[in-house]
């Protein structure tokens, strides 16, 4: 693809957010954490107040939908995915007025917000975990899932290999197992209680009534257990996501519901939903197979891994989109991909054990790509050219390295690189009351890698992906357009068409026809 029109490169304004149902397959998403973003108050952590004084940058950047990690009460205990209030905002985060404050202030520059809702499980420290363990035969005694013993759904596969040995925990109050997909913190709901149903449907009415733009839905493959399966993908959870998509069709038009389903595409085509209805379930799920084959193809210097991954890729839903990514909060997963090809990303991109973590790799894509400005710029290429609507993760559009001295997946989590001054620009505090410290070294470190460094050079990896998302914009094919793999003798070499009819582009515009050419060699 060239690159070669000019974009003015100030803060713009940009018309304030339209009416239109199939946003969602033209925008480019953005991944911001809350806690990461910046500091507005001094005390070491990121705030709503923080990225709402960030717009102006995300704006200019080309963002179209900011998508916030979870940002509920909750004891912190795995990154606010173990939620203790539906229906509040982490204090240190800031209020519910700060929260409606960031909502209105993203419209009013032509952004949408979506947020993490984690439907699966809640924390232990939930009231009504705390109520279903000491009131059995209470109101919240069957909101959660019980057992005498822990034999049932032995089929199930453990998620977080590193930490846990089995999905049931003993509780030494009620004296029975309770049952968990993830950690042992994290007890899952009981979706064969309708009452559990409200609750789920009550809470998300409460942020769109706030005026969110959608939700990426957590975990939504272990909604229900079943005896003699593994209790992923089973048709009551896809009739559940049913009846919240009717919900949200009905009251909220223009919403999007974004699966987080880490299976492969056959089993995820399904929380699309009705084919004949253009999609009844989910309106985006993410395609988390792409993304590991799109390290090794490069690694490899060979199209094929990405070829074969969509090629088994089954057609969705008129309605629907695949959501793709390089990098995100969490490690690069590489569940989706089979032992051989598991042992070589961990030789190539892994090689000291603690760049792992449960089954996967906890770096950053600048580190992982040794800070390869050309491999960068081919993997962020590859991002905004194939199927599907990208989403970028904080920070890498500046190169922001990781530390992978720091516990978990906090390694991918440290502060926002603005400028190079203390604590680079995220906060005022001291520097040892950072939620993480900053990243200090001499190439990712924010003495040299910030977004005020970036700014200033039109030559930057910043300015580089402005152009790219601009690039895309200009193109309705890249959102709404078809597939098309070209044949090619060169195996490092990965042709195709991304072309939208004149029905799906503007009036008057015709047909939109974009040829791309990705290049894997390493001489290229």
């Amino acid at each position: 693809m060239i690159v070669n029109e000019p974009v003015q490169d100030t803060f713009e304004d940009t018309p304030a957010k339209d009416r239109d149902p199939e946003w969602f397959k033209r925008a480019v998403f953005y991944e911001v954490l809350v806690r990461s973003f910046q500091d507005s108050n001094g005390d070491g952590i990121g705030d709503l107040k923080g990225i709402t004084a960030k717009l102006d940058y995300l704006q200019w950047l080309g963002v179209d939908c900011l998508w916030l990690p979870p940002f509920f009460k909750s004891p912190l205990r795995d990154g606010g995915y173990d939620v203790s209030d539906y229906t509040a905002v982490l204090p240190e985060f800031g209020d519910l007025a700060d929260f409606v404050e960031f909502v209105d202030s993203a419209h009013q520059r032509g952004m949408r917000v979506i947020i993490d809702f984690v439907m699966n499980h809640t924390s232990d420290q939930h009231p009504w975990f705390q109520a279903s363990r000491t009131d059995p035969e209470g109101p919240y005694g069957d909101y959660y899932v019980w057992a005498d013993d822990d034999k049932q759904y032995q089929d199930a596969r453990i998620i977080f290999v590193d930490t846990e040995a089995s999905n049931w925990t003993f509780d030494p109050v009620r004296k029975q197992y309770f049952w968990h997909r993830f950690f042992s913190h994290q007890p899952d709901l009981n979706y064969e209680n309708p009452a559990v149903q409200e609750e789920i449907i009550s809470a998300l009415r409460f942020w769109l009534d706030l005026g969110i733009d959608g939700f990426r839905l957590d975990a939504v493959p272990y909604l229900f257990a079943e005896e003699g399966t593994n209790c992923e993908n089973l048709p009551r959870s896809h009739a559940f996501l049913q009846r919240v998509r009717a919900e949200i069709d009905a009251h909220y038009p223009d919403t999007v519901l974004l699966a987080e389903a880490n299976q492969w595409p056959e089993d995820v085509v399904d929380y699309f939903g009705d084919f004949e209805k253009g999609g009844d379930e989910c309106h985006m799920a993410f395609h988390f197979p792409v993304m590991p084959r799109i390290f090794m193809a490069v690694r490899r210097e060979s199209r094929y891994p990405v070829s074969e991954i969509l090629a088994k890729t089954p057609a969705i839903p008129s309605g629907c989109q695949w959501g793709i990514f390089l990098r995100n909060h969490d490690e690069l997963t590489l569940e989706m991909v089979t032992d051989e090809e598991r042992d070589y990303m961990y030789a190539e991109y892994a090689k000291d054990p603690r760049m792992r973590a449960n089954i996967g790799i906890r770096r950053r894509l600048a580190p992982l790509l040794d800070n390869d400005r050309n491999q960068i710029e081919l993997f962020t290429a590859l991002l905004l050219s194939l199927p599907g609507s990208p989403i970028l993760y904080y920070g890498d559009e500046i190169g922001m390295g990781d530390n992978i001295w720091l516990g978990d997946r906090d390694a991918v989590r440290t502060p926002m690189q603005w400028t190079p001054d203390r604590n680079a620009g995220f906060s005022s505090s001291d520097p040892g009351r950072l939620y993480l410290p900053t990243i200090m070294d001499p190439v990712y470190g924010y003495q040299v890698t910030n977004v005020e460094a970036s700014m200033s050079s039109p030559s930057s990896l910043l300015h580089w992906t402005r152009r790219m998302i601009e690039i895309r914009k200009q193109n309705p094919a890249f959102g709404l357009g078809s597939y098309t793999e070209l044949p090619s003798s060169n195996p490092a070499v990965l042709a195709f068409l991304r072309e939208a009819p004149s029905s799906e582009t503007e009036e008057d515009e015709g047909d939109d026809l974009v040829l791309c050419v990705h290049n894997f060699s390493r001489f290229a």
